[in-house]
Parts: structure tokens; sequence; C-alpha cells
């Protein structure tokens, strides 16, 4: 990078060398040494992502829960409709086969929230789509509520399809909208408030499912009908907080907007130095329309940012966490736990997985995503290995169903200090504002799918591995460990530029490569950047008149 203090000869500029230049000149404007930024948490900031979340990632993981509480009475209700209509006791593999979809239905739902989340946050945004996220979600919770009365088990398996596109659309469009609307100092630990909440969720979902609450034959609908609480919520907070300032600024080009956005966020009246640092990214943007999945996939500056997604949602999802959640009480059962003790141990699963993934958000700053996510795996590969012994030999000593306990919450904690999390993140900061929108549709299509497969398939190999089907999941947690080792670089408190400069050479391709092949046929000569770069940083001035 040039010196920016040495001004003596024209240089060039690429889109990078700017917006480095632009984040140090900025850093010394401001008072702050070598380009350092101070962490900016304001009540506005604070506010979005937990509303946000609330009516979101939320209702994702108490969806995740909600249904193993009340599986018994939910299965009974099955066999007397069937039996209602058509004279005979369903079979119990028919019973296992419709429990199974029931669970894993929410994934295919999940599936096509992620794919028609493209367009939607392209033509409304961010935020608005978070808003109108919640008409699934209220549908939802009244077909599932009314289902018991209504005699039908379809409204209940069609209520879980419906939310699970609430989810598909909320886990894409809630970690784009924390990722864009958070300075970079803090975007690890804004961004796992998305993890923070799931964890809420399945706490709230197992509180809510003990016998003294919803947890009891004639109360079960009610499990579903709270949905509509934080739903309600998000409609009445979120329309007073602004739209993502880089959503108005690079896709709307809405200057002004995206300056009282800044300050909103930011709790400061001064934003030109976090205006200048998109600006540079909107010279060269503001005419690019949104990349598509097969170009993305095609591009090679960012073919192995693509694969880590892949894998780190993959793996999130295979991993096993969800297998645990859907089927607690058997796993419990099966490690010898008296039937009426159950859905209390099965607080201490959601208690510590939401300690752990407030843990995981207070350290990833400091720490980093690396170190959390290989750490997060390397542990859950101990701890099933561990868990499969106990549930082997548990019939032999008696304090093994003890131990099988403890695994199952040491899985959690792991997952949820790194893996749980941390993929979200890193697929908000390995991509450009134009990628961005496919890649979380590549990312959501990967998990939705892998949610499913598990959802649906647990049972059967559960069945036929008995107690050594978590030997599954280890396989899986090591090979993504092993894969996050030798792959993933830091990506903690870096700019695009410098997680580019880090996957370069695994992509075979120059920096300066890297920015051709992010913005085709967009590229300005020399002079011109030169020129513009030069008017909108000089003496820390924003030029509006960049951006129409």
């Amino acid at each position: 990078m040039q010196n920016p203090s040495n001004q003596s000869s024209p240089t060039f500029y690429s889109t990078a060398d700017m917006e480095e230049e632009i984040v140090i000149r900025g850093g010394l404007k401001m008072g702050w040494g070598d380009g350092e930024r101070r962490p900016n948490w304001s009540g506005s900031l604070i506010v979005a992502s937990l509303t946000g979340a609330f009516g979101s990632s939320f209702l994702y993981g108490y969806n995740l829960s909600v249904v193993n509480a009340p599986a018994v009475y939910i299965k009974k209700f099955y066999n007397e409709t069937w039996e209602r209509r058509y004279g005979f006791s369903v079979d119990e593999s028919t019973l296992t086969l419709l429990w199974s979809i029931t669970v894993s239905i929410f994934a295919i739902g999940g599936l096509v929230g992620a794919i028609i989340v493209t367009p939607i946050v392209k033509f409304f945004g961010r935020k608005c789509t978070l808003l109108l996220n919640n008409v699934f979600a209220v549908t939802a919770a009244l077909l599932m509520s009314f289902s018991l009365l209504a005699g039908s088990f379809e409204m209940l398996i069609l209520g879980r399809i419906i939310m699970g596109v609430d989810a598909g659309i909320s886990l894409s469009a809630l970690p784009m909208y924390l990722s864009e609307i958070s300075p970079k100092e803090i975007r690890g630990s804004l961004g796992q408030v998305t993890a923070i909440f799931i964890c809420v969720g399945v706490f709230t979902g197992q509180v809510l499912g003990l016998p003294e609450i919803f947890g009891q034959e004639s109360r079960w609908p009610y499990l579903f009908g709270a949905i509509i609480v934080p739903s309600l919520i998000q409609v009445v907070i979120l329309p007073f907080l602004p739209e993502s300032p880089r959503y108005l600024l690079l896709e709307k080009h809405n200057t002004s907007k995206a300056e009282k956005a800044f300050q909103t966020f930011l709790g400061k009246d001064d934003v030109s130095h976090e205006v200048e640092e998109v600006l540079a990214e909107s010279r060269v943007q503001r005419n690019t329309k949104l990349v598509s999945i097969l170009q993305l996939l095609r591009t090679r500056a960012v073919r192995w940012q693509v694969i880590t997604v892949v894998v780190t949602m993959g793996c999130y999802q295979l991993c096993g966490l969800n297998a645990i959640w859907y089927y607690t009480n058997s796993i419990f059962s099966e490690a010898g736990i008296n039937h009426e003790t159950i859905p209390y141990v099965t607080l201490s699963t959601g208690a510590v997985e939401t300690v752990a993934a407030v843990f995981s958000g207070l350290v990833i700053e400091r720490l980093g995503r690396r170190p959390l996510l290989i750490g997060g795996f390397g542990l859950m590969v101990v701890f099933f290995a561990v868990l499969t012994v106990s549930l082997t030999l548990q019939k032999t000593v008696h304090w093994l169903p003890y131990l099988s306990i403890f695994c199952i919450l040491a899985i959690i904690a792991s997952f949820c200090i790194g893996p749980g999390g941390i993929p979200f993140v890193l697929t908000g900061e390995f991509f450009q504002q134009s990628q961005r929108p496919a890649a979380f549709m590549i990312a959501g299509t990967v998990n939705w799918l892998s949610n499913f497969a598990v959802g649906l398939l647990f049972p059967f190999i559960q069945g036929g591995l008995q107690t050594y089907c978590f030997l599954v999941f280890a396989a899986i947690c090591f090979a993504g460990a092993a894969y996050l080792f030798f792959v993933l670089p830091e990506t903690k408190n870096k700019t695009f530029h410098e997680i580019s400069q880090a996957f370069a050479k695994r992509n075979k391709v120059s920096l300066e490569m890297q920015e051709i092949n992010h913005y085709p046929g967009e590229r300005k000569s020399s002079a011109e950047q030169e020129s513009t770069f030069t008017s909108s940083v000089n003496n820390g001035e924003t030029k509006k008149g960049i951006v129409s």
C-alpha cells in the first residue's frame, strides 16, 4: 500500500487500497493511532440487534425444542385422528414416519425461505424483510395452535412448513442486517446475538414445555400459539429503527438516509469516516447488479470462501446437535433417567447452551473465530466418543448414566462456544455487498438440507446403530475441524481486503485479479480512481455527489 503522506506523484489505487487508506486516514482524523477504531455500542444498535433476534433467531431455536416435550401427546393425537378417520390405529412404523416428517418438515420450509430470501432482501431491504417475515410466523402459529381443536394433524405439519419458511428467511436476513449495521470492531460479538437468541429460544421452549406450564395433554397447542408474542414485539419496535446503512448507500444510493442510519446506530453526529469507508466500495459497485448464485460459484476469487461456508454450514447441522434437541427425551430415557425427571434435566441443556453462547459472544473479538470454531468441533469429537462408551456400558456401571448426561451438556457447550454462531458471522465477512445475498442463499440451502437430513434420518440411524450412532457425528466434527485447521484464516477485526488477501494464494489469483472478478466491467481508469479518491478523502470531507 502507498504511504498516505506521499502525494508527490500520481499513484494508482485499487479499490482495496482506497478502503485501507480511508480507514487509516479516518482513524487519524478521529484521534486514534495506527488506524485503530474504538468499538461503539449505542442504544439503537443494541435495541436493533435484540429486537431483530427476538422475532427471528429466537423463534428458530424455540421451534427446534418446542416439539420435544409434547411429543407423546402429539403422537397420541395423530393416532386418535387416524383411528377416527379410518377406523383402526396407525401402526408403529407409520407413526414414526409421521412424527419424523413433523420434525424434519420444518427444514424443508427453511430451505424454501433460504431460496426466496435474496430477491426479498434486495427489493424490501433487510429490516423490512424481517418485519414482513412475521406474516409467516403468525400464520404458522394459528395453524399449529388450532390443529387439535380442528382435529387435523395436517394443520400442524403445514404450520411447521410455514414456520420453517420464516426461519429460513430470518436466518439469512438477520445476520445480513447485523453485519451491515455493526462496526467491524464488534462485528463478531454482534453477530453472535443470532446464536445467543437461538439458545434462548431453545431454553424457552423447554421451560414452557414443563408439565406445570404447557406440557400437558390439553395445553400443548399453547406452546405453538406462544410464537405470536415475539413476532408482535418485533412488529411494534423494529419500524422505529433505521434500515441497514450499507444497504441504503450501496443498493439504494441514498446518502442522506444512510448518514442518518449511521448516526442512529453509532450514536454520534460525525459519521463521515464510516460513510467514507463504504463509499470506496460504492464507487465501483453502484452500477453493479447483485451476483447470482451461478456467478458466485464461477468466481475464482471467492472459490475457497464458498467452499468454507459450505463446509462450516454443513458441519453446523450434521455435527449432531439438532439430533440431541429433537430427541433429548429419548436420549435421556436411554441413559436411564426417570421419566418424570427428564423435563427438568432437559432444562439444563438449554441453560448450558445459553451460557456458552453468551461466553462466546464475550470472547470472540479477543480470541478470534478460528480457535473457537476448531476448538468447539474438536471438543465435540472427544465428548461424542465418551458418550458412546458410557451409553454402551451404562447397564454395567451404575454411575455411567450421569456421565452420559455430562457428555451431552459438554457437547452442547462445545458447540455453542464456536460452531453454534460463527458460521453465520463468516458468511457475512467473506463476501462483498453484491455477493452477500447469493452467499447467504448457498449457506442457507446447505444449512436446511442438512437440518432436514438429520431430523428425518436420526431416528432410523439411532435404531440401526443403537449407542454407536453418535460416532457418525464425531467423524463429521473431526472432518470439519481438520478442514478449518488447514484452510480457515482468522477474520477478526479485518477488512474485506485483508480477508481476500488471506484467501488469494489458495484461490490462485492475484489481489488485482480479485478486484476485477468482484466488479467485472466496472473498473475505472487509474486517473479516474485517483481523482475520485482524492476528492472524497481530502480534509476528511464526504462528497455526496459521488453517490447518485
